[in-house]
């Protein structure tokens, strides 16, 4: 509204209408706004009708439940660093891998996944989708009996590579062709590997997911899943997104676009380290088995030589204790990590996993406990040392 306009109008009119748009001269900012918007307004009935016309075909700002101007910015840099088609934004993590679930598969489908998905797929396996007729058989986490496994209604083939807890690590390239010769929607987890030091959708996939809450954010305060896709697999997922009014705040994508920034030298950083303190576990007595695909003996370190590029913060290792009871003292010693769940920020953490009841198809009542760490950016000395305390008082 021009300045001669609004000074017509009385006091409390004048206190809605002045700086909706405000001018200004000068240069623009280096990141993109946060754009809090519900309504957006249009110039007219015939502009709002065209809007409505094409954004189901186009990304276009027209309400608030569609996305937001900092959420498309943060979607472009994602499905650039994926190499993929297009991106959406969800609220968690598990709300994006929900809603690929719930996009792809209807009531009598089958779906093959992985032993070594995160927990809380199990979870929702064992109960949406049960629920709703879907069937759902887990398969060894390198792939090696899935051909047995499949059914005639077998759609989908969701994989997580690496694995959560110890890394498990599957041949993308062959599972592409094989789910391409049966007609399945090939879906990953991408989390391990952010996008940057690892690329399914390069590899043959069908669609990744990403939980941005992780290594995409980076500081642990914030919530978000991605969803990226290739041309043929976007439409439904765009589809049910705006049906279900899947969207993020655009204070969530702010922060997620700014944490993304640094995404490479934090991520090399976490690999300096890690590898650093993965090394050293190797040579200790406590420890039966490091697991880090990095490392020359982990299963599956040819694929992640020829796929990866680089590893991350995340290391575990089995006790050599079985006791679960010596794993939780060594956790409560520690000074410099912190106890908690998630990773991928910029703090350590460690966690006591249990392969028990992680794992259904491969057998660990034989393994150790297993400590998971994720390595921060701390001085590698510093964590080092908390470590061997750690141990010495378990002794």
């Amino acid at each position: 509204m021009s300045p001669f306009l609004l000074k017509k109008l009385r006091p409390h009119t004048r206190l809605l209408k002045a700086g909706n748009a405000p001018a200004y001269r000068g240069g623009k900012a280096v990141n993109p706004p946060v754009v809090r918007a519900s309504t957006v307004l249009f110039e007219s009935v015939e502009e709002l009708d065209a809007m409505r016309a094409h954004r189901n075909d186009e990304r276009l700002f027209t309400y608030g439940a569609r996305g937001n101007p900092t959420a498309f910015a943060l979607e472009d840099v994602v499905s650039d660093i994926e190499g993929g088609f297009r991106t959406r934004l969800f609220p968690t993590g598990l709300a994006a891998i929900a809603m690929v679930f719930t996009t792809y598969l209807k009531p009598g489908d089958h779906v093959l996944i992985a032993d070594c998905v995160y927990q809380p797929v199990r979870h929702f396996a064992e109960t949406f989708m049960k629920k709703f007729g879907i069937e759902v058989t887990f398969f060894c986490a390198d792939g090696s009996d899935i051909v047995e496994k499949a059914r005639p209604e077998t759609r989908m083939l969701y994989v997580e590579c690496p694995g959560s807890l110890v890394y498990e690590l599957c041949d993308m390239r062959a599972l592409a062709t094989l789910a391409a010769a049966n007609n399945w929607l090939l879906v990953a987890d991408n989390t391990w590997g952010s996008g940057l030091q690892y690329q399914p959708l390069a590899l043959g996939a069908d669609v990744s997911v990403i939980a941005a809450t992780k290594y995409l954010s980076g500081h642990s305060d914030v919530m978000m899943g991605t969803v990226t896709t290739n041309e043929k697999a976007w439409r439904p997922l765009a589809e049910m997104s705006d049906a279900c009014g899947m969207t993020v705040s655009p204070d969530d994508a702010y922060l997620v676009l700014r944490g993304i920034r640094t995404l490479a030298a934090r991520l090399a950083l976490h690999e300096q380290h890690a590898l650093k303190i993965a090394q050293w576990l190797l040579g200790r007595a406590e420890v039966a088995r490091v697991f880090c695909p990095a490392l020359p003996d982990h299963p599956g370190h040819a694929i992640w030589q020829r796929d990866c590029q680089g590893t991350n913060g995340l290391v575990s290792f089995e006790f050599s204790r079985a006791d679960r009871s010596a794993a939780a003292r060594f956790v409560n010693q520690l000074t410099l990590f912190g106890i908690g769940a998630s990773w991928g920020g910029y703090e350590s953490l460690a966690t006591i996993s249990d392969l028990k009841s992680a794992r259904t198809v491969t057998d660990w009542s034989e393994a150790g406990t297993i400590v998971r760490l994720h390595i921060g950016m701390e001085d590698p000395e510093d964590l080092i040392e908390d470590l061997a305390q750690a141990f010495a008082v378990v002794g």
